[in-house]
């Protein structure tokens, strides 16, 4: 007789079982919820920066799972005088959307039995240099409007796609950081 082995189902790249016992163990410990994100931001000259993710604080504990430190390289392109050694800052916060965005959808589907055949986020941030330049005290330095086009394939129905949009929305950290105020507390040392 042959030996079974344990099979994780897994729906669009999504441990189900692993998701919903993540759901029940929050439910049952709250504090289970709370995490501390780190990064460290060295400038390296330019334009040009590094962020290495310092390890995170997660269900309780200091996460041990990264043996490499996970590094993002950040630059100008050379119309604002860098070198497109990495993205820019205000391109790595569309970014951060998209991936988060895409976190949701993908596990709130697999959550739901739908299968998804592709999903995709174009994203586009309108941005007025004068505030960065100096220029304007009127202008805001940060994004003024950002558009984000949703596009999916699956066999769910439209209905059930939009429902499943409209939620990922409602719970998608990164979007919510982008429409609400968030207190920074800011100091050199």
């Amino acid at each position: 007789m042959k030996k079974m082995e344990n099979v994780v189902k897994k729906r669009n790249g999504v441990n189900v079982e692993q998701l919903v016992g993540t759901i029940e163990a929050v439910k049952k410990d709250p504090e289970v919820a709370d995490f501390k994100f780190r990064a460290k931001t060295e400038w390296l000259g330019g334009g040009r920066s590094k962020t290495t993710f310092q390890p995170f604080y997660g269900a309780k504990e200091t996460d041990k799972s990264r043996t490499t430190p996970i590094v993002i390289e950040g630059d100008e392109p050379p119309v604002l005088l860098g070198e497109n050694h990495g993205a820019n800052a205000v391109e790595a916060v569309l970014h951060a959307l998209g991936s988060c965005l895409s976190v949701g959808f993908a596990y709130n589907a697999a959550a739901r039995d739908i299968d998804l055949d592709s999903l995709t986020f174009d994203i586009e941030g309108k941005l007025d240099l004068h505030a960065f330049l100096g220029l304007s005290e009127q202008t805001r330095p940060g994004y003024e409007h950002i558009n984000l086009k949703c596009r999916v394939k699956s066999d769910a129905s439209r209905d059930e796609l939009k429902e499943l949009f409209d939620y990922v929305q409602n719970t998608s950290p990164v979007l919510d950081m982008l429409r609400n105020p968030v207190k920074v507390d800011a100091e050199m040392l």
